[in-house]
């Protein structure tokens, strides 16, 4: 194969660099507190996820128990999420409402089937 066949055009996208600096890193968002509009914590963020096609971010967040223990996961749009004063809101959140949501569990290789091989990395599951 020549370089011509072989050559993929890619976009580019212009970003203001100051602005995007002054963001918050998934090291930072990963343990934030999840507050509701009325202030009450309902949650934390335990991981943040991006979906098999690499276009829709997810946030993990650990709700109920006590210091981790009995604690369990759910998943959220991203995009449910607000930053205020560095403060994770999910506005209209309630620790009910988080109940609800069916739990959320890593992938693990010998729960893949299908297009994923073993050797995969975890994919994201929901279990209902």
């Amino acid at each position: 194969m020549n370089d011509a066949m072989i050559r993929e055009t890619v976009e580019l996208a212009h970003l203001d660099v100051q602005t995007l600096a002054a963001g918050y890193r998934a090291s930072k968002v990963i343990g934030s507190s999840v507050v509701n509009a009325a202030d009450e914590t309902i949650g934390k963020i335990d991981d943040l996820l991006v979906s098999p096609d690499g276009k829709q971010p997810f946030a993990v967040l650990s709700i109920g128990g006590f210091l981790g223990i009995g604690a369990r996961l759910v998943v959220i749009p991203y995009d449910t999420l607000r930053f205020e004063e560095k403060t994770a809101v999910l506005p209209s959140g309630t620790r009910d409402g988080l109940k609800m949501l069916p739990e959320f569990k890593y992938a693990t290789a010998s729960s893949v089937t299908g297009e994923n091989a073993p050797n995969s990395p975890p994919q994201p599951m929901v279990v209902a």
